[in-house]
């Protein structure tokens, strides 16, 4: 990865950790779950708000390391307004990203939007659960009965 778009990228990530977007409670939740890392204390809960299949509102809580912050805060924007399937398919698309397949599209990359910027956690394996995490908390809470 070149330089200029490291930089880029650091800079992202640390602009949803510092001031996260969609973060605190979301009381009318019809949709939750919590996940844990033991490994690194990363800590994030997923409240969603279904109608008809479709995720009006999504909001975390949580406490963790910068890269898991920032994907908790890019996901609950992706995610507001998508059906419950494409939130699922944008997960296995990040998780592709991760992956030891990063070949993506144009399209593909498009579509992750400021998640691309978590591809750098390709590098130090150990982080990329951090990036990850949120979106394994998204899949249980589109799993559960409700809150």
């Amino acid at each position: 990865m070149n330089p200029a778009l490291a930089a880029l990228y650091q800079g992202v990530i640390l602009e949803h950790a510092q001031a996260p977007r969609h973060q605190g409670p979301l009381a009318d939740a019809t949709h939750h779950a919590r996940v844990d890392n033991p490994l690194c204390g990363d800590r994030v809960t997923m409240r969603l708000r279904l109608s008809d299949g479709r995720i009006e509102a999504a909001r975390f809580e949580g406490h963790g390391c910068a890269i898991a912050l920032a994907s908790a805060s890019m996901l609950a924007g992706l995610v507001e307004g998508r059906d419950a399937t494409e939130a699922r398919a944008l997960g296995a698309e990040l998780e592709r990203l991760l992956g030891d397949d990063a070949a993506h599209a144009a399209a593909d990359r498009a579509r992750l939007g400021d998640l691309v910027a978590l591809e750098g956690t390709r590098a130090f394996p150990t982080r990329i659960r951090c990036a990850t995490l949120p979106w394994e908390a998204l899949r249980r809470a589109l799993e559960s009965a409700g809150s």
